[in-house]
């Protein structure tokens, strides 16, 4: 089992890999061998580590696609190949959807639907041969109502498509899947659902008594993009803990 879970020679890039979630992602694959690229708008004030290695950084804002591409050209630059994608870096401000600007619109989907492809492109060029594999972290919001998100679950949505349609183009050199995160416990999530107490409130009511820790995704993350998945593409894991409970039902308690 160790040995389908040894990413040793391997390359991975994982795109908002300087926090949060995409860091712990990052520092995962670092732990099982790889060797691993991260890129964001500004570095970071230390880059993950593990295993003797430390992750390489590239300045980018992947919603650019020449500088998408660019990320993909400098991991191979580095490593002299590319194995694994994890397109991480998304997420929305909150913003009620009748007053949200165009140029607002434009920016989210750009973020958590065109970055993804622009950099898929560019990763399947690359991942010559059979073995690569491509995963996209997309959420809960693409399969169910998202107030206040709308844009953001609208792209989501589209991302998990996409994922579905680019896995049966691209096989069987490169396997693509999609991760449909619930709710991730970490320190924007504080502010997000209103501090300690809301996230007392949020977990008490949910299936497993918590919200996601980032280390649930990153270990889905090294499931997928492992020879454990080796026939698993175009598939949306649901890493959310048995999900968020239907409302009507404490309606109905009274």
């Amino acid at each position: 089992m160790s040995v389908l879970l040894d990413f040793t020679g391997k390359a991975v890039v994982v795109t908002g890999g300087t926090k949060g979630t995409g860091r712990v992602i990052a520092t995962r694959f670092l732990e099982a061998g790889a060797r691993v690229l991260i890129c964001g708008r500004n570095a970071p004030a230390s880059l993950p580590a593990a295993g003797g290695r430390e992750a390489v950084f590239v300045a980018a804002d992947v919603r650019d696609p020449d500088q998408a591409r660019r990320v993909i050209e400098a991991a191979v630059e580095a490593f002299g190949r590319l194995d694994v994608l994890i397109n991480n870096a998304g997420g929305s401000p909150a913003s009620d959807a009748a007053t949200a600007s165009p140029r607002f619109a434009e920016q989210i989907l750009r973020l958590n639907l065109l970055a993804p492809l622009y950099l898929s492109q560019a990763a399947c060029l690359a991942m010559r041969g059979p073995g690569g594999s491509i995963v996209n972290i997309a959420s809960v919001s693409a399969v169910r109502p998202s107030p206040g998100t709308a844009v953001y679950g609208a792209a989501k949505a589209g991302l998990v498509s996409l994922t579905r349609s680019l896995a049966q183009e691209w096989a069987p050199s490169v396997r693509v899947n999609a991760i449909i995160a619930g709710m991730i416990k970490t320190e924007a999530a504080l502010d997000h659902y209103g501090g300690a107490e809301g996230l007392a409130r949020i977990e008490a009511a949910l299936p497993q008594g918590r919200m996601a820790a980032p280390g649930d995704i990153a270990d889905a993350c090294l499931f997928l993009a492992s020879a454990l998945a080796g026939h698993v593409t175009g598939a949306a894991l649901e890493v959310h803990g048995g999900g968020e409970k239907p409302p009507f039902l404490s309606l109905a308690d009274g």
